[in-house]
C-alpha cells in the first residue's frame, strides 16, 4: 500500500500518453518528426528552467549529473524519433502491436541487470496481456490481424521499443538519490540536445510556420503533460518500483486510447472490444502482483 500512489500516478500517466496521440496526430501533418520532438523537449525544459537556474545547489547538481542525463535521454529521445519515423511507413496497428513487447523485453533485461526472475505463471500473464492488448488494438477483428504485415517502419519501431527498455533500466541503474526535479530537467535538456544533433546531422531545418493557436495548444499539451509530467512520473516510479512494474502499464495504453476515442467521437466501442479490455486490465494487475513476489534485492 505504501507504493499505491506511484501506481495511481502511472495510471494517470498512461491516460495522458493515450491522449497525446490526438495531439500528435493534429501536429504530424505540419511538423517533421525530429522538429516535433525537439520542440516538445525544449518547451518542457523551459518550464522547469527557472526552478533550476535560480537555485545554486540545483545548478551544481545539474552540471554534476548531466552525463547521466545524456545516457538516459539518449534512449528516451531515440524512442520518440524512431516512433515518428516509423509511422511514415507503417501503421498505428503495427506499432501498437509491437509496443506490447516492451514489458516482456524489460522483464528479460531485468533478469540480467537486477537478478529478477520470471516464473512460468508470470510468463503466462505476459502472454495474456499481449493477447488482451492486441485484441483491443484490432477491435476484436481477427481479419485485421491476419492482414498485419511487417515492413521497414516496423523494424525501426522495434529498435525504438528496445530503446524504451534502455530508458527504464538506465534510469534504475543511474539514479542515486538526486532531487527528481533536477533529474527530470537534466533528461529534458539532454533530450533536446540529442534531437538538435539529429537535425544537424540530417541537414533538416526546423519549420514551425504552420503552428496556429490551436496547434500550439496541442504542442503545449505534448510538452507540459505528455513530456514533462509523464517524464517525472515514469522516472520517480521506476526508482520507487521497478522497470518491470512501470512497463506493465503499457498494456493499458490501448484501453485508454479506445475510451478517449469513444468520448471524442461520440461513438460507442464495439462489444467485441470489451473482452480484450478486461484481459488487459486483469493481466496488468497480475503483473504488478507477480513483480512484487519475484522482486529480489539488488546486490553489488
Amino acid at each position: 500500500m505504501g507504493h499505491l500512489k506511484y501506481h495511481l500516478l502511472l495510471i494517470a500517466s498512461t491516460i495522458i500518453i493515450a491522449g497525446s496521440f490526438i495531439s500528435a496526430q493534429a501536429l504530424s501533418a505540419e511538423i517533421t518528426p525530429a522538429s516535433l520532438a525537439l520542440m516538445r523537449f525544449c518547451l518542457a525544459a523551459l518550464i522547469l528552467a527557472p526552478f533550476i537556474i535560480f537555485n545554486p545547489e540545483r545548478r551544481r547538481t545539474f552540471i554534476r549529473i548531466l552525463p547521466k542525463g545524456l545516457i538516459i535521454s539518449f534512449f528516451y529521445a531515440t524512442f520518440f524519433l524512431l516512433m515518428f519515423k516509423a509511422l511514415k511507413t507503417t501503421t498505428t496497428l503495427n506499432t501498437g502491436t509491437l509496443y506490447t513487447l516492451v514489458p516482456f523485453l524489460t522483464a528479460v533485461a531485468s533478469i540480467f541487470l537486477f537478478r529478477d526472475k520470471i516464473r512460468p505463471g508470470t510468463l503466462l500473464v505476459y502472454i495474456i496481456s499481449t493477447i488482451g492488448t492486441v485484441w483491443v488494438i484490432s477491435r476484436g477483428d481477427v481479419g485485421i490481424l491476419l492482414h498485419l504485415k511487417l515492413n521497414h517502419g516496423d523494424a525501426l519501431f522495434l529498435v525504438g521499443c528496445l530503446s524504451m527498455v534502455g530508458f527504464s533500466v538506465s534510469m534504475k541503474l543511474l539514479y542515486k538519490g538526486e532531487e527528481m526535479l533536477v533529474f527530470v530537467f537534466t533528461t529534458l535538456v539532454a533530450g533536446a540536445a540529442w534531437m538538435a544533433g539529429a537535425l544537424i546531422l540530417s541537414g533538416e531545418i526546423p519549420d514551425y510556420s504552420g503552428m496556429d493557436p490551436e496547434k500550439f495548444l496541442h504542442m503545449l499539451y505534448l510538452a507540459v503533460f505528455a513530456t514533462l509530467l509523464t517524464s517525472w512520473i515514469m522516472q520517480i516510479a521506476t526508482v520507487k518500483l521497478s522497470p518491470r512494474q512501470v512497463s506493465a502499464y503499457i498494456y493499458l495504453n490501448p484501453v485508454f486510447v479506445a475510451f478517449i476515442s469513444m468520448l471524442s467521437s461520440g461513438q460507442p466501442l464495439p462489444v467485441s472490444v470489451y473482452p480484450g479490455i478486461a484481459l488487459s486490465v486483469l493481466a496488468t494487475v497480475l503483473l504488478q502482483v507477480q513483480a512484487v513476489k519475484e522482486r529480489r534485492p539488488v546486490t553489488a
